[in-house]
């Protein structure tokens, strides 16, 4: 469900950015200020992910020593094909480095 959200006092010259702003990007006012505000709320999820990475590291929490190393992971997860990689250095497929 959406709501009606008002914003009363907002300058002259703020009002004349976002608009400029909002006509550069081919959006109408109403739309681009919608975008802003669901970007706002992304980047409050965000930080509430972060804070509850931080509290379990706080507490001790996070990977162990035997955990595996995350480019090993990586690796194993990428198809086994000839990407032209050799020993750390690019190398033309058929060609020397």
């Amino acid at each position: 469900m959406s709501v009606v959200l008002t914003i009363r006092g907002v300058p002259e010259e703020s009002r004349d950015a976002l608009m400029r702003e909002a006509r550069e990007q081919g959006k109408s006012l109403q739309a681009y200020l919608l975008a802003v505000i669901e970007q706002q709320v992304k980047f409050i999820g965000n930080r509430q992910i972060l804070a509850d990475i931080e509290a379990e590291l706080a507490e001790g929490g996070g990977a162990g020593p035997d955990a595996p190393d995350a480019a090993d992971l990586i690796r194993a997860s990428r198809p086994d094909e000839d990407m032209g990689f050799s020993n750390g250095g690019f190398q033309e497929k058929g060609g020397a480095a």
